[in-house]
Protein backbone atom coordinates (compact mmCIF):
# COMPACT_ATOMS: atom_id res chain seq x y z
CA UNK A 1 0.00 0.00 0.00
CA UNK A 2 1.06 3.71 -0.36
CA UNK A 3 1.28 6.29 1.93
CA UNK A 4 -2.21 8.47 1.23
CA UNK A 5 -0.70 12.21 1.91
CA UNK A 6 -1.43 15.45 0.63
CA UNK A 7 0.43 18.82 1.13
CA UNK A 8 -1.33 20.00 4.34
CA UNK A 9 -0.78 16.51 5.58
CA UNK A 10 2.89 16.77 5.02
CA UNK A 11 3.11 20.03 6.73
CA UNK A 12 0.85 18.65 9.74
CA UNK A 13 3.72 15.52 10.18
CA UNK A 14 6.28 17.94 10.52
CA UNK A 15 4.97 19.58 13.89
CA UNK A 16 3.65 16.08 14.95
CA UNK A 17 6.96 14.60 14.39
CA UNK A 18 9.08 17.08 17.09
CA UNK A 19 5.99 16.56 19.46
CA UNK A 20 7.66 12.75 19.91
CA UNK A 21 10.38 13.43 22.10
CA UNK A 22 7.57 14.71 25.20
CA UNK A 23 5.74 11.78 24.51
CA UNK A 24 8.49 9.40 24.84
CA UNK A 25 9.97 11.57 28.58
CA UNK A 26 6.14 10.83 29.50
CA UNK A 27 7.21 7.66 30.62
CA UNK A 28 7.54 5.34 27.53
CA UNK A 29 10.51 2.75 27.90
CA UNK A 30 12.62 2.09 24.89
CA UNK A 31 12.88 -1.56 25.79
CA UNK A 32 11.56 -2.69 22.54
CA UNK A 33 13.72 -3.60 19.51
CA UNK A 34 14.07 -1.84 15.68
CA UNK A 35 11.50 -2.61 13.12
CA UNK A 36 12.56 -4.51 10.33
CA UNK A 37 13.29 -2.32 7.32
CA UNK A 38 11.79 -4.13 5.04
CA UNK A 39 8.22 -3.93 6.26
CA UNK A 40 9.03 -0.35 7.21
CA UNK A 41 9.83 0.55 3.73
CA UNK A 42 6.32 -1.28 2.92
CA UNK A 43 4.26 -0.74 5.84
CA UNK A 44 0.57 0.81 5.49
CA UNK A 45 0.31 4.09 6.39
CA UNK A 46 -2.92 5.89 8.26
CA UNK A 47 -4.14 8.40 6.41
CA UNK A 48 -4.06 11.62 8.09
CA UNK A 49 -7.42 11.78 10.53
CA UNK A 50 -7.89 15.63 8.72
CA UNK A 51 -9.67 14.75 5.56
CA UNK A 52 -8.77 17.63 3.10
CA UNK A 53 -10.92 20.35 2.23
CA UNK A 54 -11.32 19.59 -1.51
CA UNK A 55 -12.60 15.89 -0.66
CA UNK A 56 -10.79 12.06 -0.69
CA UNK A 57 -8.05 12.55 -2.50
CA UNK A 58 -7.51 11.43 -6.47
CA UNK A 59 -5.91 8.06 -6.76
CA UNK A 60 -3.62 7.94 -9.77
CA UNK A 61 -2.10 4.82 -11.28
CA UNK A 62 0.79 5.40 -13.33
CA UNK A 63 -1.37 5.13 -16.54
CA UNK A 64 -3.71 7.91 -15.40
CA UNK A 65 -0.61 9.87 -14.38
CA UNK A 66 0.48 9.27 -18.52
CA UNK A 67 -2.92 10.23 -19.72
CA UNK A 68 -2.85 13.29 -17.74
CA UNK A 69 0.72 14.49 -18.78
CA UNK A 70 -0.58 14.06 -22.37
CA UNK A 71 -3.37 16.52 -21.95
CA UNK A 72 -1.22 19.08 -19.78
CA UNK A 73 2.12 19.03 -20.75
CA UNK A 74 3.17 21.91 -23.56
CA UNK A 75 6.48 20.64 -24.32
CA UNK A 76 4.56 17.61 -25.37
CA UNK A 77 1.65 19.55 -27.28
CA UNK A 78 4.20 21.95 -28.49
CA UNK A 79 5.82 18.39 -30.87
CA UNK A 80 1.79 17.45 -31.68
CA UNK A 81 1.05 20.91 -32.66
CA UNK A 82 4.06 20.44 -35.20
CA UNK A 83 3.22 17.71 -36.61
CA UNK A 84 -0.28 18.82 -37.25
CA UNK A 85 0.82 21.68 -38.88
CA UNK A 86 3.72 20.11 -41.24
CA UNK A 87 0.69 17.64 -42.18
CA UNK A 88 -1.84 20.47 -43.30
CA UNK A 89 2.03 21.59 -45.03
CA UNK A 90 1.21 18.27 -46.73
CA UNK A 91 -1.82 18.84 -47.73
CA UNK A 92 -1.70 22.01 -49.34
CA UNK A 93 0.87 20.53 -51.47
CA UNK A 94 -1.12 17.71 -52.66
CA UNK A 95 -3.93 20.04 -53.77
CA UNK A 96 -1.57 22.47 -55.45
CA UNK A 97 -0.97 19.56 -57.56
CA UNK A 98 -4.50 19.57 -58.75
CA UNK A 99 -6.29 21.85 -61.16
CA UNK A 100 -7.94 25.13 -59.28
CA UNK A 101 -11.56 26.88 -60.03
CA UNK A 102 -12.77 30.16 -59.76
CA UNK A 103 -15.18 32.38 -60.45
CA UNK A 104 -14.65 36.67 -61.53
CA UNK A 105 -17.45 39.10 -62.28
CA UNK A 106 -16.14 42.82 -63.55
CA UNK A 107 -17.29 45.43 -65.37
CA UNK A 108 -14.86 47.09 -67.78
CA UNK A 109 -15.56 51.29 -68.53
CA UNK A 110 -13.20 52.73 -71.59
CA UNK A 111 -13.58 56.21 -73.20
CA UNK A 112 -14.72 56.25 -76.59
CA UNK A 113 -13.52 57.37 -79.64
CA UNK A 114 -16.43 58.98 -80.77
CA UNK A 115 -17.28 57.00 -83.49
CA UNK A 116 -18.27 53.95 -81.77
CA UNK A 117 -14.94 52.39 -80.76
CA UNK A 118 -12.74 53.17 -78.18
CA UNK A 119 -9.49 55.29 -77.58
CA UNK A 120 -7.72 51.92 -75.76
CA UNK A 121 -7.30 49.60 -78.12
CA UNK A 122 -6.48 46.68 -75.46
CA UNK A 123 -10.42 47.05 -74.67
CA UNK A 124 -13.41 45.80 -76.93
CA UNK A 125 -16.14 47.98 -75.76
CA UNK A 126 -16.79 51.27 -74.46
CA UNK A 127 -18.79 49.07 -71.64
CA UNK A 128 -17.04 45.73 -71.05
CA UNK A 129 -18.73 42.75 -68.65
CA UNK A 130 -16.91 39.88 -67.72
CA UNK A 131 -18.42 37.17 -65.83
CA UNK A 132 -16.84 33.78 -66.19
CA UNK A 133 -15.40 30.73 -64.38
CA UNK A 134 -11.87 29.63 -64.91
CA UNK A 135 -10.02 26.33 -64.40
CA UNK A 136 -6.08 26.63 -63.82
CA UNK A 137 -3.76 23.68 -63.75
CA UNK A 138 0.25 23.89 -63.81
CA UNK A 139 2.27 21.00 -64.90
CA UNK A 140 5.81 21.09 -63.16
CA UNK A 141 8.20 18.45 -61.90
CA UNK A 142 9.31 20.83 -58.90
CA UNK A 143 5.32 20.82 -57.31
CA UNK A 144 5.71 17.43 -57.70
CA UNK A 145 9.11 17.07 -55.90
CA UNK A 146 7.67 19.68 -53.31
CA UNK A 147 4.76 17.42 -52.08
CA UNK A 148 7.31 14.58 -51.62
CA UNK A 149 9.43 16.84 -49.40
CA UNK A 150 5.99 17.95 -47.89
CA UNK A 151 5.26 14.07 -47.38
CA UNK A 152 8.37 13.41 -46.09
CA UNK A 153 8.69 15.91 -44.05
CA UNK A 154 5.01 15.50 -42.77
CA UNK A 155 6.62 11.93 -41.61
CA UNK A 156 9.60 13.34 -39.86
CA UNK A 157 7.44 15.55 -37.73
CA UNK A 158 4.73 12.43 -36.52
CA UNK A 159 8.43 10.76 -35.39
CA UNK A 160 9.47 13.78 -33.57
CA UNK A 161 5.96 14.30 -32.34
CA UNK A 162 6.40 10.13 -30.82
CA UNK A 163 9.79 10.89 -29.77
CA UNK A 164 8.39 13.78 -27.40
CA UNK A 165 5.60 11.22 -25.95
CA UNK A 166 7.95 8.70 -25.17
CA UNK A 167 10.34 11.30 -23.47
CA UNK A 168 7.46 11.86 -21.51
CA UNK A 169 6.81 9.07 -20.41
CA UNK A 170 9.81 8.94 -18.80
CA UNK A 171 9.71 12.31 -16.97
CA UNK A 172 6.32 10.93 -15.73
CA UNK A 173 7.48 7.60 -14.40
CA UNK A 174 10.45 9.39 -13.08
CA UNK A 175 8.70 11.84 -10.96
CA UNK A 176 6.04 9.55 -10.28
CA UNK A 177 7.96 6.88 -8.51
CA UNK A 178 10.31 9.96 -6.71
CA UNK A 179 7.34 10.47 -4.89
CA UNK A 180 6.84 6.74 -4.11
CA UNK A 181 10.64 6.41 -3.11
CA UNK A 182 10.19 9.91 -0.75
CA UNK A 183 7.14 8.15 0.61
CA UNK A 184 9.22 5.37 1.76
CA UNK A 185 11.81 7.56 2.83
CA UNK A 186 9.87 9.66 5.08
CA UNK A 187 8.10 6.54 6.41
CA UNK A 188 11.73 5.08 7.71
CA UNK A 189 12.68 8.85 8.88
CA UNK A 190 9.75 8.57 11.33
CA UNK A 191 10.62 5.19 12.53
CA UNK A 192 14.28 5.73 12.90
CA UNK A 193 13.24 9.51 14.70
CA UNK A 194 11.39 7.23 17.01
CA UNK A 195 14.14 4.72 17.60
CA UNK A 196 16.61 7.54 18.49
CA UNK A 197 13.94 9.34 20.68
CA UNK A 198 14.09 5.79 22.78
CA UNK A 199 17.76 4.97 22.38
CA UNK A 200 18.42 8.49 23.91
CA UNK A 201 15.78 7.41 27.34
CA UNK A 202 17.53 4.47 27.37
CA UNK A 203 21.01 5.93 27.52
CA UNK A 204 19.51 7.90 30.35
CA UNK A 205 18.15 5.33 32.33
CA UNK A 206 21.31 3.03 32.41
CA UNK A 207 23.16 6.78 33.23
CA UNK A 208 20.92 7.36 36.40
CA UNK A 209 21.46 3.22 37.21
CA UNK A 210 25.10 3.77 36.72
CA UNK A 211 25.75 1.02 34.05
CA UNK A 212 26.96 3.96 31.04
CA UNK A 213 28.78 7.01 30.90
CA UNK A 214 26.99 10.92 30.74
CA UNK A 215 29.03 10.50 26.88
CA UNK A 216 26.67 7.92 25.75
CA UNK A 217 23.77 10.07 26.69
CA UNK A 218 25.60 13.11 24.64
CA UNK A 219 25.61 11.29 21.79
CA UNK A 220 22.39 9.69 21.60
CA UNK A 221 20.98 13.01 21.94
CA UNK A 222 23.23 13.98 19.23
CA UNK A 223 22.06 11.52 17.25
CA UNK A 224 18.01 12.27 18.17
CA UNK A 225 18.90 15.99 16.90
CA UNK A 226 20.20 14.21 13.58
CA UNK A 227 16.83 12.56 13.03
CA UNK A 228 14.88 15.39 13.79
CA UNK A 229 17.07 16.91 11.06
CA UNK A 230 16.10 14.11 8.59
CA UNK A 231 13.00 13.57 9.41
CA UNK A 232 12.40 17.61 8.37
CA UNK A 233 14.37 17.36 5.32
CA UNK A 234 12.77 13.86 4.07
CA UNK A 235 9.34 15.47 4.43
CA UNK A 236 10.83 18.57 2.35
CA UNK A 237 11.58 16.10 -0.35
CA UNK A 238 7.85 14.44 -0.46
CA UNK A 239 6.72 17.97 -0.28
CA UNK A 240 9.08 19.03 -3.66
CA UNK A 241 8.15 16.05 -5.31
CA UNK A 242 4.40 16.27 -5.06
CA UNK A 243 4.23 19.52 -6.24
CA UNK A 244 6.87 18.20 -9.41
CA UNK A 245 4.54 15.52 -10.19
CA UNK A 246 1.20 17.98 -9.78
CA UNK A 247 2.65 21.04 -12.46
CA UNK A 248 2.83 17.90 -14.93
CA UNK A 249 -0.49 16.76 -14.40
CA UNK A 250 -2.89 19.13 -13.42
CA UNK A 251 -3.97 22.11 -15.24
CA UNK A 252 -5.40 23.49 -11.99
CA UNK A 253 -2.87 22.50 -9.67
CA UNK A 254 -4.40 19.86 -7.71
CA UNK A 255 -2.16 18.28 -4.98
CA UNK A 256 -4.65 16.28 -3.48
CA UNK A 257 -3.68 12.69 -5.28
CA UNK A 258 -2.37 9.55 -3.57
CA UNK A 259 -0.08 6.66 -5.61
CA UNK A 260 -1.68 3.46 -6.57
CA UNK A 261 1.14 1.61 -8.49
CA UNK A 262 3.46 0.26 -5.98
CA UNK A 263 7.61 1.50 -6.18
CA UNK A 264 8.61 -2.18 -5.40
CA UNK A 265 5.94 -3.98 -7.48
CA UNK A 266 7.74 -6.78 -9.29
CA UNK A 267 8.50 -5.95 -12.76
CA UNK A 268 10.41 -8.20 -15.33
CA UNK A 269 12.85 -6.84 -17.45
CA UNK A 270 11.92 -7.86 -21.22
CA UNK A 271 14.58 -10.42 -22.71
CA UNK A 272 17.55 -9.16 -24.58
CA UNK A 273 16.50 -10.34 -28.02
CA UNK A 274 12.77 -9.20 -27.82
CA UNK A 275 14.13 -5.70 -26.64
CA UNK A 276 16.50 -5.37 -29.58
CA UNK A 277 14.00 -6.27 -32.26
CA UNK A 278 11.58 -3.59 -30.98
CA UNK A 279 14.10 -1.14 -30.35
CA UNK A 280 15.51 -1.80 -34.18
CA UNK A 281 11.99 -1.89 -35.99
CA UNK A 282 10.11 0.68 -33.31
CA UNK A 283 12.31 3.93 -32.76
CA UNK A 284 11.19 7.00 -33.78
CA UNK A 285 14.75 8.64 -33.85
CA UNK A 286 15.36 6.84 -37.12
CA UNK A 287 11.99 7.12 -38.87
CA UNK A 288 12.21 10.99 -38.06
CA UNK A 289 16.42 10.98 -39.59
CA UNK A 290 14.93 8.53 -42.33
CA UNK A 291 12.25 10.93 -43.19
CA UNK A 292 14.79 14.11 -42.76
CA UNK A 293 16.87 12.48 -45.62
CA UNK A 294 14.25 11.71 -48.01
CA UNK A 295 12.94 15.20 -47.92
CA UNK A 296 16.50 16.70 -48.72
CA UNK A 297 16.78 14.09 -51.51
CA UNK A 298 12.94 15.86 -52.87
CA UNK A 299 14.72 19.57 -52.07
CA UNK A 300 16.98 17.86 -55.07
CA UNK A 301 14.89 16.84 -57.44
CA UNK A 302 12.97 19.94 -57.02
CA UNK A 303 16.16 22.36 -57.59
CA UNK A 304 16.94 20.71 -60.37
CA UNK A 305 13.03 20.76 -62.06
CA UNK A 306 14.05 24.23 -62.42
CA UNK A 307 16.51 23.16 -65.74
CA UNK A 308 13.17 22.00 -67.02
CA UNK A 309 10.41 23.54 -68.84
CA UNK A 310 7.07 23.58 -67.32
CA UNK A 311 3.15 23.58 -68.75
CA UNK A 312 0.44 26.23 -67.96
CA UNK A 313 -3.19 25.19 -69.06
CA UNK A 314 -6.05 27.34 -68.12
CA UNK A 315 -9.94 27.15 -69.46
CA UNK A 316 -12.63 29.98 -68.81
CA UNK A 317 -16.29 29.74 -69.27
CA UNK A 318 -18.43 32.66 -69.07
CA UNK A 319 -19.75 36.23 -70.74
CA UNK A 320 -17.57 38.88 -71.72
CA UNK A 321 -20.00 40.84 -74.34
CA UNK A 322 -20.96 44.10 -74.06
CA UNK A 323 -24.02 43.70 -72.21
CA UNK A 324 -24.05 41.51 -68.87
CA UNK A 325 -26.95 39.52 -69.75
CA UNK A 326 -26.43 36.22 -71.14
CA UNK A 327 -27.86 37.40 -75.32
CA UNK A 328 -27.58 40.32 -76.86
CA UNK A 329 -30.10 41.83 -79.16
CA UNK A 330 -29.19 43.31 -82.39
CA UNK A 331 -32.55 45.03 -84.05
CA UNK A 332 -33.10 44.50 -87.85
CA UNK A 333 -32.25 46.37 -90.35
CA UNK A 334 -32.91 46.80 -94.23
CA UNK A 335 -30.83 43.40 -94.59
CA UNK A 336 -31.01 41.77 -92.05
CA UNK A 337 -33.97 40.44 -89.22
CA UNK A 338 -33.68 40.72 -85.67
CA UNK A 339 -31.11 38.20 -84.06
CA UNK A 340 -29.81 37.18 -80.84
CA UNK A 341 -26.03 36.39 -79.87
CA UNK A 342 -25.54 34.25 -77.03
CA UNK A 343 -22.75 36.02 -74.89
CA UNK A 344 -21.76 32.51 -72.86
CA UNK A 345 -18.87 31.68 -74.54
CA UNK A 346 -15.44 29.62 -73.62
CA UNK A 347 -12.13 29.78 -74.21
CA UNK A 348 -8.73 27.89 -73.69
CA UNK A 349 -4.91 28.97 -73.09
CA UNK A 350 -1.66 26.58 -72.78
CA UNK A 351 1.58 28.28 -72.33
CA UNK A 352 5.02 26.40 -72.02
CA UNK A 353 7.72 28.64 -70.17
CA UNK A 354 11.15 27.62 -70.90
CA UNK A 355 14.07 28.40 -68.59
CA UNK A 356 16.93 29.97 -70.11
CA UNK A 357 18.86 31.92 -68.00
CA UNK A 358 18.92 33.13 -64.45
CA UNK A 359 22.56 33.62 -64.06
CA UNK A 360 23.05 30.60 -62.17
CA UNK A 361 20.12 30.54 -59.72
CA UNK A 362 19.13 27.32 -60.23
CA UNK A 363 22.54 25.62 -60.00
CA UNK A 364 23.33 27.29 -56.38
CA UNK A 365 19.65 25.96 -55.67
CA UNK A 366 20.66 22.53 -56.41
CA UNK A 367 24.37 22.79 -54.99
CA UNK A 368 22.60 23.98 -51.51
CA UNK A 369 19.72 21.12 -51.87
CA UNK A 370 23.05 18.98 -52.34
CA UNK A 371 25.04 19.99 -49.54
CA UNK A 372 21.69 19.48 -47.48
CA UNK A 373 20.77 16.21 -48.32
CA UNK A 374 24.80 15.07 -47.65
CA UNK A 375 24.25 16.57 -44.21
CA UNK A 376 20.86 14.93 -43.48
CA UNK A 377 22.85 11.48 -44.12
CA UNK A 378 25.20 12.28 -41.72
CA UNK A 379 22.69 12.60 -39.06
CA UNK A 380 20.72 9.31 -39.99
CA UNK A 381 24.14 7.47 -39.86
CA UNK A 382 25.08 8.90 -36.25
CA UNK A 383 21.01 8.06 -35.49
CA UNK A 384 21.89 4.66 -36.20
CA UNK A 385 25.28 4.60 -34.27
CA UNK A 386 23.54 6.25 -31.16
CA UNK A 387 20.68 3.75 -31.27
CA UNK A 388 23.12 0.61 -31.46
CA UNK A 389 25.03 2.69 -28.74
CA UNK A 390 21.71 3.35 -26.19
CA UNK A 391 20.36 -0.57 -27.32
CA UNK A 392 23.65 -1.36 -25.26
CA UNK A 393 23.92 0.86 -22.80
CA UNK A 394 19.95 0.71 -21.74
CA UNK A 395 19.46 -2.33 -21.46
CA UNK A 396 22.75 -2.96 -19.16
CA UNK A 397 21.58 -0.25 -17.05
CA UNK A 398 18.31 -1.83 -16.32
CA UNK A 399 19.63 -5.30 -16.54
CA UNK A 400 22.59 -3.74 -13.12
CA UNK A 401 20.12 -2.13 -11.34
CA UNK A 402 17.63 -4.93 -11.59
CA UNK A 403 20.35 -6.75 -10.21
CA UNK A 404 21.06 -4.91 -7.54
CA UNK A 405 17.96 -4.32 -5.99
CA UNK A 406 17.57 -7.93 -4.51
CA UNK A 407 21.02 -6.96 -2.55
CA UNK A 408 20.00 -3.54 -1.42
CA UNK A 409 17.02 -5.06 -0.12
CA UNK A 410 18.57 -7.68 1.95
CA UNK A 411 21.25 -5.19 2.51
CA UNK A 412 18.15 -3.37 4.30
CA UNK A 413 16.84 -6.21 6.25
CA UNK A 414 20.27 -7.17 7.51
CA UNK A 415 21.06 -2.91 8.88
CA UNK A 416 17.37 -3.19 10.37
CA UNK A 417 18.41 -6.82 12.60
CA UNK A 418 21.73 -5.76 13.20
CA UNK A 419 20.53 -2.66 14.82
CA UNK A 420 17.94 -4.79 16.84
CA UNK A 421 20.86 -7.00 18.08
CA UNK A 422 23.18 -4.41 18.67
CA UNK A 423 20.63 -1.93 20.95
CA UNK A 424 19.94 -5.41 22.65
CA UNK A 425 23.79 -5.98 23.33
CA UNK A 426 23.92 -2.64 24.64
CA UNK A 427 21.22 -2.61 26.54
CA UNK A 428 23.15 -5.59 28.31
CA UNK A 429 26.28 -3.79 28.82
CA UNK A 430 27.90 -5.72 25.84
CA UNK A 431 27.75 -2.85 23.15
CA UNK A 432 29.31 0.44 22.97
CA UNK A 433 27.23 3.80 22.34
CA UNK A 434 28.94 3.66 19.11
CA UNK A 435 28.23 0.98 17.90
CA UNK A 436 25.08 1.48 18.53
CA UNK A 437 24.85 4.86 16.66
CA UNK A 438 26.88 3.37 13.23
CA UNK A 439 24.39 0.35 13.47
CA UNK A 440 21.27 3.38 12.98
CA UNK A 441 23.06 5.02 10.51
CA UNK A 442 23.35 1.92 8.62
CA UNK A 443 19.86 1.21 8.93
CA UNK A 444 18.88 4.66 7.35
CA UNK A 445 21.59 4.47 4.66
CA UNK A 446 20.49 1.19 3.51
CA UNK A 447 16.76 2.36 3.46
CA UNK A 448 17.33 5.28 1.55
CA UNK A 449 19.86 3.00 -0.88
CA UNK A 450 16.79 0.01 -1.59
CA UNK A 451 14.29 2.93 -2.15
CA UNK A 452 16.72 4.56 -4.61
CA UNK A 453 17.49 1.59 -6.05
CA UNK A 454 13.86 0.57 -6.91
CA UNK A 455 13.77 4.08 -8.59
CA UNK A 456 16.55 3.55 -10.54
CA UNK A 457 15.55 0.35 -11.90
CA UNK A 458 11.97 1.65 -12.71
CA UNK A 459 13.90 4.78 -14.61
CA UNK A 460 15.75 2.74 -16.57
CA UNK A 461 12.87 0.42 -17.64
CA UNK A 462 10.69 3.84 -18.40
CA UNK A 463 14.10 4.63 -20.42
CA UNK A 464 13.61 1.36 -22.04
CA UNK A 465 10.42 2.17 -23.70
CA UNK A 466 12.19 5.69 -25.95
CA UNK A 467 13.72 2.83 -27.49
CA UNK A 468 10.58 0.51 -27.95
CA UNK A 469 7.33 2.05 -27.48
CA UNK A 470 6.79 -0.50 -25.19
CA UNK A 471 5.80 0.38 -21.46
CA UNK A 472 6.63 -2.54 -19.24
CA UNK A 473 6.23 -0.78 -15.73
CA UNK A 474 2.09 -1.57 -15.04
Amino acid sequence: MKLKLSLSAILLAAGTALTVPAVLHAGQQPDSPAPQPSAASRAPHSPPQTAPASGAPARLTLQDAIALARKNDPTYHLAVTEAGIVREDRAQSRDALLPTASFTTSGLFTQTNGVGGVRYVANNFPQEYVSQGNVHQILDLASMAAYRRTAALSAAAKARAEVASRGLVVTIVQNYFTVGAAEQKLTTAKRAAEEGEKFFQLTQSLEKGGEVAHSDVIKAELQVQDRRRQLQEAQLALLNARLDLAVLLFPDFNDNFELADDLHANVPLPPRDEFESQAAHENPEIRAALSAVQAAGHDVSAARAGYLPSISLDYWYGIDAARYATYTSIPATTTTPATRIPNLGSSGLASLNLPLWNWGATQSRVRQAELKRDQAKIELSFAQRKLLAEMRSLYSEAETSLNELAGLQRSAELAADSLRLITLRYKNGESTVLEVVDAQNTFTQSNAAYQDGALRYRTALANLQTLTGVLTSP
